[in-house]
């Protein structure tokens, strides 16, 4: 697997509030638009204040609590929050995130950008803790892919290390991967490994995608530093693992489920990617719940 962040790392552990602030208030002004909370302003007089408590209403994991907090303050400032768990914390039915007060129309304008906030990732953690769990007892760790949506990359990878998996490449710019559409333009595996390895800055990764043994045995010799298993079968994935024999990082990727993980895991292999941690996991529901 591809390690942008440095042996040992494997990923975004803490969130830059500053840098993900912009993102934060994009989604604020998507559901606000130029006219506000016209129901706010519509139902609830003037400066009337307001107390609230997020919730869990289900089992997981969380992440996002801190964006969630972000996002109040940034709406009003002078909203005050506690911070109740912190990110990467188990969540059962009923456990308190946030507690806010402040200005009405700030905790209920800010309220849905924030739990789709904090729903989405604690998902995304959730179902990463789930696959951590299926593999425990072997030495695969469970990996997000660039599979992420529109925008959200950096607060997705941090919610797959909330839920214990580690992250692949940031994106196109830190880490060469060479996959199959690189090789048929090129015309070869080996060339196409050949290539990226000649051009690699000192401090960066080079993994090659493979779909055969064959494709395996053309660059099995060459200084890489890790190699990706594309929708192999388990007995397939062993017998490359054996073949590999240490030389460089093995990863698997393709149909991976809570179904087939553990078996996949039991072949040796180093890392497990799964690209519908970040695009696709369900969110966790998680609500606020207003006492006046």
């Amino acid at each position: 697997m591809i390690d942008p962040a440095g042996p040992g790392k494997l990923g975004l552990d803490k969130l830059d509030l500053t840098s993900i602030e912009p993102l934060l208030r994009r989604a604020l002004e998507e559901d606000l638009g130029t006219w506000g909370d016209i129901t706010t302003d519509s139902v609830i007089p003037p400066e009337t204040r307001a107390h609230a408590v997020m919730r869990s209403r289900a089992r997981g994991v969380l992440s996002g609590g801190e964006a969630a907090a972000a996002i109040f303050r940034l709406l009003d400032p002078d909203t005050t929050i506690d911070v109740h768990l912190a990110d990467g914390s188990p969540l059962e039915r009923g456990s308190g995130i946030l507690t806010i007060d402040g200005d009405a129309w700030g905790v209920l304008g800010a309220e849905r950008t924030a739990l789709n906030c904090v729903s989405h990732l604690s998902g995304i953690a959730t179902a990463t803790r789930q696959m951590v769990d299926i593999v425990a007892g072997t030495h695969a760790r469970v990996s997000c892919t660039r599979k992420t949506n529109l925008g959200l990359r950096v607060l997705e990878k941090y919610a797959v290390r909330c839920g214990g998996g580690v992250n692949h490449r940031s994106g196109l710019y830190d880490a060469i991967l060479v996959k199959d559409n690189h090789i048929a333009i090129a015309g070869g595996i080996r060339i196409a490994a050949t290539r990226a390895l000649a051009e690699r800055r000192t401090d960066m990764q080079v993994e090659i995608e493979v779909d055969s043994v064959q494709q395996l045995q053309e660059i099995i010799d060459l200084p890489i530093d890790a190699v990706l298993l594309d929708n192999m079968p388990p007995d397939l994935l062993r017998h490359c693992v054996e073949l590999v024999d240490g030389q460089f990082t093995t990863e698997a990727s393709g149909g991976v489920t809570t179904a087939t993980i553990r078996a996949i895991a039991e072949t040796g292999v180093d890392v497990i990617s799964i690209g519908w941690l970040t695009h696709s996991a369900p969110a966790l529901d998680i609500g606020l719940d207003i006492s006046t």
